[in-house]
């Protein structure tokens, strides 16, 4: 795992990188919020390759149980990839309301996302 530093507008977000998965459980998503927080972010992105599947199947609650932790601390989150290949009704309208609230934020590219954080 590689933790790349931009700044935008004075603002310290963290790019997580890793070839492979990072988040298996709340804890891992716990786990990774709170090395950030300690580096100095202030908000974090992560790739839908470094989630667990599960993630998205919205009945394991793991994406529930990860971005409520996300939300308690207050740290921002963008989750970049390709979300039209998940047909479940329910995760397209967890992704539209998540977008909605801007403090978690489902983007196809880094640019969106660090222009979506960097406000």
């Amino acid at each position: 795992m590689e933790i790349i530093s931009h700044l935008v507008n004075n603002i310290k977000i963290a790019e997580i990188t890793s070839d492979e998965i990072i988040i298996r459980s709340a804890q891992d998503g716990l786990d990774l919020l709170g090395n950030a927080y300690y580096q100095g972010f202030d908000k974090v992105i992560v790739y839908e390759k470094n989630l667990t599947p599960e993630f998205f199947d919205l009945k394991t609650k793991i994406a529930g149980d990860i971005l409520q932790k996300f939300s308690n601390y207050r740290v921002s989150l963008a989750i970049i990839g390709s979300f039209e290949k998940y047909e479940s009704k329910s995760i397209k309208d967890f992704i539209f309301e998540s977008n909605k609230t801007k403090h978690i934020n489902f983007v196809n590219t880094l640019e969106n996302a660090l222009e979506r954080l960097g406000n």
